[in-house]
């Protein structure tokens, strides 16, 4: 278990170090240590609060695909913080995927007609796409908050 446990929190650490050149040094990724004690947070912290994800991250030697236990975790933290859920998983020899609910890429195209219980599947570069769409309207919106403050005299 305590192998386990040190090959889980590499893998988060990992995650960080491999969002944070995906994502660009304007948004720092820490492990959210607040996780062990108490329930429903994600494994990952950004430092933007508007990033739109909980991240839950798996990494075990055998199996395929993301588990359904993960996905259950992550959309419950999810659903706690009002954002998108997403898996992190890697099996031993093969490549990093990322699990998202349908309704991540549905809210990157603009749109919210997709039901969240549906998965896509991704790398990292996959993912980042995705996220880089979603935080461009998160920019665009903030800017036009501050030309509104602006022009109200806020």
């Amino acid at each position: 278990m305590v192998n386990g446990n040190n090959k889980g929190k590499a893998f988060e650490r990992k995650i960080c170090q491999d969002f944070t050149l995906l994502f660009g040094m304007s948004m720092k990724f820490k492990r959210d240590i607040e996780q062990f004690r108490q329930s429903d947070l994600g494994d990952i912290i950004c430092s933007d609060p508007d990033w739109p994800f909980i991240v839950e991250c798996k990494r075990y030697a055998k199996g395929n695909g993301p588990q359904p236990a993960w996905v259950r975790q992550a959309q419950k933290a999810a659903d706690t913080a009002k954002k998108h859920w997403a898996v992190v998983y890697q099996y031993d020899r093969k490549p990093v995927r990322v699990a998202v609910s349908l309704a991540a890429l549905a809210d990157a195209m603009g749109n919210d007609d997709f039901h969240k219980e549906t998965i896509w599947e991704s790398d990292l570069e996959g993912f980042a796409e995705i996220v880089r769409e979603i935080m461009a309207r998160v920019n665009e919106k903030r800017q036009l908050e501050k030309i509104y403050d602006r022009t109200i005299g806020v």
